[in-house]
């Protein structure tokens, strides 16, 4: 028996559970591109969120990735000696290091994703155009569920 929301609407959870098989399948898909960057899965991993949410605390992106303080520690390291991040004194308190990336991880994460988004763009154009269609349509409404409660997403009002 799977689990059911509080409205009890079968439909709904069937949704969710093949979103949520679709998306992993996908992800998983899309990550053999990854190997071209030359770094392992945990690397690429804590280098997106510098990349993307940085400069970071070890701390904070030792939460974000869900590893302990010395995992992020060492990956942290591995990515400096590769170049791709640098750690620097917060501005806030000199005790506390902050992780940045440097212009080539951005780059290395920037080429990544335009490899992935280029794969993923070829399988798109072999469908239908209203296919594609209601694909873009989707991806409004799973954006719009990403956003904190209360703001309308696109094409809601």
């Amino acid at each position: 028996m799977g689990v059911q929301r509080n409205d009890g609407s079968a439909m709904t959870v069937e949704i969710a559970d093949r979103l949520h098989s679709a998306a992993i399948h996908l992800l998983r898909r899309l990550r053999a591109e990854d190997a071209a960057t030359g770094l392992t899965a945990p690397r690429l991993s804590a280098l997106s969120v510098v990349v993307f949410g940085g400069p970071i605390t070890l701390g904070a992106l030792a939460a974000a990735e869900q590893v302990r303080p010395p995992t992020v520690s060492r990956l942290v390291h591995d990515l400096e000696a590769d170049g791709l991040v640098r750690l620097r004194p917060s501005p806030d308190d000199a005790r506390v290091r902050l992780a940045e990336a440097t212009p080539r991880g951005r780059r290395l994460l920037q080429e990544g994703r335009a490899r992935r988004v280029s794969r993923l763009a070829a399988e798109l154009e072999a469908l239908p155009r209203t296919e594609r269609e209601i694909l873009a349509r989707a991806v409004d409404i799973l954006e719009a569920l990403l956003l904190p409660e209360g703001r309308p997403g696109p094409g809601r009002s």
